[in-house]
């Protein structure tokens, strides 16, 4: 058949990481999925081969120049893909957006609205008309130059900067100068300039007060310091600075983090007094349209933003074409759940799931078509009701004429499929094979199959909950106000495990990731409190770079290193530990500085890695790598997987404790030197767990999780789930952020919340046992939560 009416993308020989030579044929104008468990290598299929190769190809279509830079990078380990249209990928990005990104700008409805109000705006009588740049915070022609468009300014005051006024200067009345010899110089200084350093504070003339926190001054005078008897005592010339502007240069300009975290506690962040928050210049703020300023309409909810242009009195032909462009790209973003976002919302305070879906409700107004799109668990943070929003998003993708593409864990989207591509059986060397692919129902004869073990679950017949544990004490929470949580009142109980659920934007991560783990932190040292430690794992990465991976993350690279020192050629070398790290001068290839990769700047492109070319992407010298142990390099032992690694450090107890720690939670694919940017997020949740679990205390712990079950197969939720109840057992409480109704019917308590998400949202629903919950009328969770208990 020819290649231009073939209906299937077919793929001949495909060895991306662990996959073993895999053939396959995905037809197009589909919706298909790919599952498997964890590290089975059904990302390295959809992502690491169709994608790369799609981007491969439009890249040879650029440029000679960029054509020379992909043989740098690497095409994928694929002998043939043919049929395979343009792509589209939208992944889960594990980097953090700027805090100048938000929903506006990743949507691009911020553009849409600034051109309306600078064309369709009412401006003041005989003001000069605005370039759209103008309704922007995020350029010199619209920011307001008194917080540069940040819209909060950080001040300090007398109580800030001396907490404690009975003390004198000398004393350390001024806590938020430096100390050591910096803060005695300044005191020093002081005292030359002829202040009274050892009366009280309160005692000192308030102009005087005055001058030595704030002024702008910074005279020079000559210091006659006052030592050690013994030490020689030189005069030097010290510069003052006063309290407030070493604060404001400490806090903008340093490169410690903890130094700026401590001088960050002398300020106080407060709106802009200039802009009163809203961020822009005086005369954008002028232009009203449908009686509101653009900063008003984007700090309301997309859902009251719509209202708002379908009500507009008419204006013209360019506010009707403007308006109706604007309410056609805000449609697919409340079609996916998203309709409680404002444009202001930024970026950083948006979960991963909800930044995926608003480049998926972007893509969806794009119009494209004849493009595969390649997606990475659009599911992810998504409540069982916003999944069938996401289900009729995909559809109407497919029937734009696309290719749609999934790479996802959950079971009704797996349904929802037209084909199925299942890799596995299991994770790492025992996973890349393709077990089936064809429709849904055809993998119900796929024996060794984990994902039709779960799939063909009769919902009738679910695994039967245990008994129900019984509390040990309770925290309570009453009367949070903070995001969308009005004056709530919730109730922890300890001892036993909680889930607590809740649409998208319900207020779950702002209830249990900030007032919850706040009350618990503040009382940790309070006598009688019966919690003694807090944990929160999150999915934050464990380090952003290639530098940062598994095994320096755990601690086991302290071992593995020390072990490699202790040898007898590292010991006739001298060599200490410090010659088998990757981080510093010595033992590390200096090409890559260890890193094993080099970044790649691509022309107009995002910059890759690619493996380094001096070491191959080994990380160390050439003679470093002469030193064996147990028969293999160092390099070699990054290069294990935790299970080969558990083998080899069998008898080695502060390896293997850690090797099983890793291996008990699922993670016995991964590699111990797999870099940090390879990890998704669950994966960095299951590593801070890991090292949790390694170093498990017998004090009373709080251990707090955020969608744990994020990135899972059912098979491998199963394995967290042991771990979770197992640390209940011992005494421990878990309060887990979760969508999954298979975890929250086995809780022994749920807190639900609602019953929408924003301004709908931010109430307790219901609170008690699964069941309980499960027949609580007015709870999206709880017909979903019935169906999991089989009731």
């Amino acid at each position: 058949m020819h290649q231009s009416t073939d209906p299937y993308v077919r793929v001949r020989g495909a060895r991306e990481h662990n996959l073993r030579g895999v053939d396959v044929d995905i037809p197009r104008d589909a919706l298909t999925v790919f599952t498997g468990v964890s590290g089975s290598g059904k990302s390295s299929l959809a992502f690491g081969t169709l994608y790369a190769e799609a981007q491969r190809r439009y890249f040879e279509s650029v440029a000679p120049y960029a054509r020379r830079l992909i043989h740098q990078i690497g095409a994928p380990k694929v002998d043939s893909v043919t049929g395979l249209p343009p792509a589209v990928s939208l992944e889960q990005r594990r980097s953090t957006p700027g805090s100048r990104s938000s929903v506006g700008t990743v949507t691009l409805l911020s553009n849409s609205l600034r051109m309306l109000y600078s064309r369709a705006g009412v401006y003041p009588p005989g003001a000069e008309r605005l370039d759209s740049d103008a309704f922007s915070p995020n350029t010199a022609a619209g920011a307001c130059p008194s917080c540069h468009g940040i819209g909060r300014i950080h001040r300090t005051d007398e109580q800030l900067l001396v907490p404690d006024p009975d003390l004198s200067i000398r004393q350390g009345a001024i806590a938020a100068w430096p100390g050591a010899w910096q803060g005695k110089n300044l005191r020093d200084i002081l005292e030359a300039l002829g202040h009274d350093v050892d009366a009280p504070w309160r005692e000192l003339p308030a102009r005087d007060r005055e001058w030595i926190l704030f002024t702008e001054e910074q005279p020079v005078v000559t210091v006659h310091p006052v030592r050690e008897a013994e030490r020689i005592q030189r005069p030097y010339q010290g510069t003052y600075m006063s309290a407030h502007r070493y604060v404001m240069r400490t806090f903008a300009d340093s490169k410690s983090a903890s130094l700026r975290a401590r001088a960050e506690k002398f300020l106080t962040d407060s709106p802009c007094p200039v802009c009163e928050g809203r961020r822009l210049r005086p005369e954008a703020l002028a232009v009203t349209f449908a009686g509101r300023t653009i900063a008003e309409l984007a700090a309301a909810a997309l859902t009251e933003l719509d209202d708002v242009l379908a009500s507009a009195p008419p204006g013209g032909e360019a506010a009707r074409v403007l308006a109706e462009d604007l309410r056609a790209r805000i449609a697919p973003v409340t079609e996916l759940g998203l309709g409680y976002l404002s444009l202001d919302r930024t970026a950083p305070s948006l979960s991963a799931g909800e930044l995926q879906r608003l480049r998926l409700a972007t893509q969806l107004k794009s119009g494209l078509f004849g493009v595969v799109y390649v997606l990475d668990e659009p599911s992810a943070g998504l409540h069982p009701a916003d999944t069938e929003a996401l289900l009729t998003v995909l559809d109407r993708l497919k029937a734009a004429g696309n290719t749609v593409f999934v790479v996802e864990h959950d079971l009704d989207v797996v349904r929802h499929a037209d084909w199925l591509v299942d890799v596995g059986p299991l994770a790492g060397e025992h996973g890349g094979r393709v077990l089936h692919s064809g429709p849904p129902a055809g993998l119900a004869e796929v024996a060794e199959s984990a994902t039709a073990r779960h799939l063909f679950t009769s919902p009738e017949s679910p695994e039967r909950p245990r008994p129900v544990r019984e509390a040990r004490g309770a925290v309570r929470l009453s009367g949070v106000d903070r995001h969308n949580l009005r004056g709530v009142t919730a109730e922890f109980p300890l001892g036993v495990f909680t889930a607590v659920t809740g649409v998208s934007g319900s207020g779950k991560s702002t209830l249990v990731g900030q007032a919850l783990a706040g009350e618990v932190a503040g009382r940790l040292a309070e006598p009688g409190f019966p919690v003694r430690r807090l944990v929160e794992v999150d999915q934050k990465p464990i380090g952003r770079t290639p530098r940062s991976n598994l095994a320096t993350y755990t601690g086991l690279f302290d071992v593995v290193r020390r072990l490699f020192t202790a040898s007898e050629e590292a010991r006739a070398r001298g060599w200490k530990a410090g010659r088998f790290s990757f981080n510093v001068p010595g033992g590390r290839c200096e090409t890559c500085q260890g890193e094993g990769f080099v970044s790649v700047e691509l022309l107009f492109l995002p910059s890759t890695y690619a493996p380094c070319p001096q070491c191959g992407g080994a990380r160390y010298n050439a003679e470093t790598l002469q030193v064996r142990y147990e028969g293999l390099t160092i390099a070699e032992v990054l290069s294990l997987t935790v299970e080969a690694a558990a083998v080899f450090f069998a008898e080695v107890p502060a390896a293997a404790r850690s090797l099983r720690a890793l291996e008990d939670i699922g993670l016995g694919y991964l590699r111990l030197g797999q870099p940090a940017t390879e990890l998704s997020g669950g994966e960095a949740q299951r590593i801070k767990l890991a090292t949790e679990l390694q170093r498990l205390r017998r004090d009373h712990t709080l251990y707090l999780l955020d969608e744990p079950t994020t990135g899972l197969h059912p098979a491998d939720v199963r394995v967290l789930l042991r771990q979770l109840h197992g640390l209940v057992e011992a005494g421990h409480s878990v309060v887990v952020v979760e969508h999954d109704m298979d975890v929250v019917a086995g809780a022994d308590w749920v807190i639900d919340l609602g019953p929408g998400g924003g301004a709908e949202g931010g109430r307790v629903v219901a609170s008690g046992t699964p069941s309980e919950v499960a027949r609580t009328p007015g709870s999206r969770t709880a017909g979903y939560l019935a169906r999991a208990l089989g009731v």
